[in-house]
C-alpha cells in the first residue's frame, strides 16, 4: 500500500527541448530508485514529445535489473506511427509490471479525464485481455464517481484515479467539495475487487490529505510536481519526502 512510482516524463521534456542526451532519463530514474522510490512510470505519446521508444527500452532494462516495477501509460487505441510502435508492441517488447490505459488524444497537453467505462466497455475488454496475456497488471485511468461496475467488467486489475480535480480544489481551499466522491469511488472499487492507484497534480502539499481520506492507495504516480520540487530541494530529498508522507499515511 501507498507505493510511489516516479514519472520521469518531465526529464525527457527538458532533454528534448535542447536535443542531445542531457538530462539523462535513465540516470534520473536511477537516482529516484536509489532514494527509495518503488518504481518508475512513463507515458510515451505517439508524437514523441517527451518519452520515446528508446527510453522505454532503457528504463525497462533498468527496472528489471533493479527488481522494481515499471509502469507504462498510454492510449491503447492510438495507432503506430514512425518512432512509435504502439502501446501493445512496447509492452510486448518490455513486459512492464503494469500498463495504465489512458484515453488521451494527440492534441491533449496532458491527460485530463478518465474513461467513460460504460460507453467504452466493449472496446476495452479485448484490450485489457491482451495486456493481461502479456503478464501485465492492467490499470484504467478513471474519474471520481465513475462507473465502477463497468470498470470491473473490463477485466482490469486496478483503476487510477485522475486527481486533477482534487489538486484544484485543494489549491482553492475547498477540498471537501470533491474528496467524498474520490473516497466513495475508492471504496466501491475495492468492493468490486479492483485496486486503487492515483495520479495527476499530486504534490507534497496535497498528497497526505488525499491518501488519508481514501484509507490508503496501492500506488501514486507523481511526476510534474516531484520534478518541479526537486529543482528547489534536490531529487533525493524530494523523493524521500514523498516516501515519508506515504509512510505516515499508512
Amino acid at each position: 500500500m501507498n507505493r510511489l512510482s516516479v514519472n520521469v516524463n518531465k526529464i525527457a521534456v527538458l532533454r528534448n527541448s535542447r536535443g542531445g542526451a542531457e538530462p539523462d532519463v535513465v540516470r534520473v530514474a536511477e537516482a529516484c530508485l536509489d532514494a527509495g522510490a518503488h518504481g518508475i512510470t512513463v507515458h510515451p505519446r505517439p508524437d514523441g514529445r517527451h518519452i520515446r521508444a528508446d527510453d522505454v527500452y532503457a528504463l525497462a532494462a533498468l527496472t528489471a535489473a533493479r527488481g522494481v516495477e515499471f509502469n507504462i501509460e498510454g492510449n491503447p487505441f492510438a495507432p503506430p506511427r514512425p518512432g512509435y510502435p504502439g502501446l501493445r508492441i512496447l509492452c510486448e517488447q518490455t513486459r512492464p509490471a503494469q500498463v495504465t490505459l489512458v484515453p488521451d488524444g494527440d492534441g491533449q497537453l496532458t491527460s485530463d479525464h478518465g474513461f467513460d467505462f460504460a460507453a467504452e466497455l466493449e472496446r476495452l475488454r479485448p484490450m485489457v485481455a491482451g495486456f493481461t496475456a502479456l503478464g501485465c497488471r492492467v490499470s484504467l485511468f478513471a474519474d471520481a464517481a465513475c462507473d465502477i461496475g463497468a470498470a470491473a467488467a473490463t477485466g482490469a486489475d486496478r483503476i487510477e484515479l485522475y486527481t486533477g480535480p482534487w489538486a484544484d480544489a485543494f489549491a482553492a481551499g475547498t477540498p471537501d467539495t470533491v474528496l467524498p466522491a474520490f473516497a466513495e469511488t475508492a471504496r466501491r472499487a475495492r468492493a468490486a475487487g479492483l485496486g486503487v492507484n492515483a495520479g495527476h497534480d499530486l504534490s507534497q502539499r496535497n498528497l497526505a490529505a488525499f491518501v488519508a481520506a481514501l484509507g490508503g492507495v496501492d500506488e501514486v504516480s507523481i511526476g510534474h510536481a516531484l520534478i518541479s520540487e526537486a529543482l528547489y530541494q534536490g531529487l533525493e530529498v524530494t523523493v524521500r519526502r514523498y516516501l515519508a508522507i506515504l509512510a505516515a499515511a499508512r
